[in-house]
């Protein structure tokens, strides 16, 4: 596994880039990153989902260490359903994908007290080429300008899952059609379950992960509001 991780990218589309805070509830934000470390995985061939659970097919080390660990993990435990595991990962994961993205220099820490003692972070962007690497990739996707790779159809399938379209910098009826088009590159993709993983634009066993996850993600958060 080279570059970014998902988790990373989608932890960067949810910070606001000044405040370097977060612009949506943190138990979605958890979940989501859960979800994306378990899509990385399954990106780079280490698990797949069978008989409504995760298993591990490669446990051959990736070289991102929150990944590695999730993936020992499961290695060493008994089979869970996607829901469970997202439920399990979900504590401190952020704390640990924030850590990274600061010692890579793509954000920074900043610590704050209020009321005297309690002690608020802040993580504002050093580096923007990163986030704007991944908008860029999305923007093109939401355009049709280029047809999305598994990774990006990946993303684009938890930004929608996560209810996250205004972190894309759209609102009213402009996020109603984001989110029109994010469910249609999920469904092409074959991550809805709307679309066989034979017909789909990436491979099968990729799919049937995320759309796994996904599920499990949508029914955690409940109803749209």
């Amino acid at each position: 596994m080279t570059g970014v991780a998902l988790a990373e990218e989608l932890l960067l589309l949810a910070y606001d880039d000044t405040t370097g805070k977060a612009t949506m509830p943190r138990i979605s934000l958890d979940l989501g990153m859960a979800a994306a470390v378990l899509v990385e995985l399954a990106l780079a061939g280490r698990i797949a989902y069978a008989d409504g659970s995760l298993t591990v097919v490669d446990p051959t080390p990736t070289g991102e260490p929150f990944s590695d660990d999730v993936l020992g993990r499961i290695a060493a435990d008994t089979p869970h359903t996607p829901a469970s595991w997202v439920q399990r990962l979900r504590h401190g994961l952020r704390d640990r994908i924030l850590a990274d993205l600061c010692r890579q220099g793509v954000v920074r820490d900043v610590d704050e007290t209020e009321l005297g003692f309690i002690h608020v972070h802040r993580y504002p962007v050093v580096d923007t080429s990163v986030e704007a690497e991944t908008r860029q990739r999305l923007a093109e996707a939401l355009t049709g300008a280029a047809a999305p790779d598994e990774r990006t159809a990946a993303l684009a399938t938890l930004v929608v899952v996560l209810r996250m379209e205004s972190a894309l910098g759209v609102s009213g009826e402009a996020a109603a059609d984001a989110r029109r088009r994010l469910t249609e590159i999920a469904t092409g993709a074959g991550f809805s379950g709307e679309v066989s993983t034979d017909n789909s634009v990436v491979r099968p066993s990729v799919g049937l992960v995320v759309a796994a996850l996904a599920r499990a993600v949508d029914q955690a958060l409940g109803p749209r509001r």
